[in-house]
């Protein structure tokens, strides 16, 4: 298929407005209270875990996605009204007359929650986020958590990082993902052991979990202070998951300009090549496109990134270069994931304050023409509905998802009180229509 596209714009991203339930708008800095506003505080190289996650977003102000920068054609509509319901804007943000009339905006049900309370005590992780999902050797799904704790708190006792859920893989998607067994057996156990310490190690966080016939590879960040990523790993699991290895050391957290610590990646069916898209943890970066052959991905020398040079028609494309950016912005958590032959990114824009995916056919051609929407914006927490969700991050995409019934794992963290702290599903339906409408 040839995915339908919104034209990149070429002008630099706004600010993101703060819509309030009346439909007005306030500056951005009014979104979050005290939320920093220029990037990482420069006096502070140790970044807590609260300040780097308020309101998603670090730099919600600052920087620019760039005259490549899709993701800045889809601006934020009124907390009172879903697109659906209202007057839809010109396709790139602006109004006007709209240049496909056909095309309708998927529908977005904030469906179930999937942690806390209830759901995950009987695991002892009642507080955790993220969540990268995989379909194990052996049939099941497994969702990998980050930084857990027993009570519903972030700080609430027993802190580990990462813990495995599996999940029902009979169960349907749109009754909400349903908890089988931990890793670990009848409690969640951390997937290795170590200690969270400062010194140097504060805590290490998946990235994202990819299978590849019997063995199941596991990004890791190993944090010296949160938000400074002092290396890269690969963890691997011969079992499903049950059981797991340090393997690997991969990269030192300033590889490639600091922009290959945040991870997700896929397999391709046919080249044998495990694509990767990367991005520093802070969430001020851009990605960029690696790739690896399957049977090398334990070796850090056998990686190659692509790298476009020129302009316009003169611009090309090749691998084992120089990289240049995939997706432009401020780039936090990611997904990649095949869906119907399609390659499919979801992720956490947090210049934009909001969640976006891009299709496409293939790896390369994320990075040129793809189709590109707004799935989730962010908001305070009195504006929240389907769509609107405060403090949201790590959207990953459910195993056993369509074009036209997209399921997300997205995380929320209230800072200051510290709770919720949690993961929720949403379900996408009408993608695929949208795209087909465009065609």
């Amino acid at each position: 298929m040839t995915p339908a596209h919104r034209p990149r714009p070429d002008r630099s991203a706004e600010e993101p407005l703060d819509c309030s339930a009346d439909g007005s708008v306030s500056p951005p800095e009014g979104r979050h209270e005290n939320a920093p506003t220029d990037g990482l505080p420069a006096e502070d190289e140790d970044v807590s875990r609260s300040s780097f996650l308020r309101g998603g977003v670090l730099a919600l102000g600052a920087g620019s996605i760039g005259a490549a920068g899709l993701a800045a054609s889809f601006a934020a509509p009124p907390a009172d009204a879903r697109p659906r319901d209202r007057e839809r804007p010109a396709r790139g943000g602006s109004t006007g007359v709209d240049p496909n009339p056909d095309y309708q905006r998927p529908r977005i049900t904030r469906l179930a929650t999937l942690t806390g309370p209830e759901r995950t005590t009987r695991f002892r992780m009642d507080a955790t986020d993220l969540g990268a999902p995989a379909v194990t050797p052996d049939g099941r799904i497994l969702m990998i958590f980050g930084d857990t704790f027993e009570e519903p708190k972030v700080g609430g006792g027993w802190w580990r990082s990462p813990v495995g859920l599996y999940a029902d893989p009979d169960r349907p998607l749109e009754k909400g993902v349903e908890w089988t067994s931990a890793v670990g057996g009848r409690t969640a156990e951390q997937l290795v052991e170590y200690e969270h310490d400062s010194d140097p190690v504060s805590t290490i966080l998946p990235g994202d979990v990819l299978t590849i016939g019997d063995t199941m590879y596991l990004w890791m960040m190993v944090n010296h202070g949160f938000g400074t990523v002092g290396s890269t790993e690969i963890w691997t699991s011969t079992d499903s998951g049950e059981s797991w290895e340090r393997t690997a050391e991969m990269f030192p957290g300033d590889h490639l300009e600091g922009r290959c610590q945040q991870c997700t990646w896929a397999l391709h069916p046919t080249d044998g090549h495990v694509y990767l898209l990367t991005t520093g943890f802070q969430r001020d970066k851009e990605a960029i496109l690696q790739r690896v052959p399957a049977e090398s991905i334990l070796d850090p020398e056998a990686y190659e990134a692509w790298g476009t040079t020129g302009e316009g028609e003169e611009r090309t494309g090749s691998w084992g270069a120089e990289p240049t950016a995939a997706v432009d912005g401020q780039v936090g958590e990611m997904c990649l994931r095949i869906v119907e032959d399609s390659w499919v990114l979801t992720w956490f824009n947090s210049g934009l304050y909001r969640v976006d995916v891009l299709i496409a056919d293939s790896p390369v051609g994320l990075t040129e023409s793809p189709f590109g929407e707004t799935l989730l914006w962010g908001c305070n927490w009195d504006q929240e509905d389907d769509e609107r969700v405060a403090q949201l991050y790590g959207p990953y995409v459910l195993p056993d998802s369509t074009l036209d019934d997209l399921h997300l794992a997205c995380s929320q963290w209230r800072t200051g009180p510290d709770w919720p702290y949690h993961v929720e599903q949403f379900r996408v339906e009408g993608l695929g229509a949208g795209m087909r409408s465009l065609a």
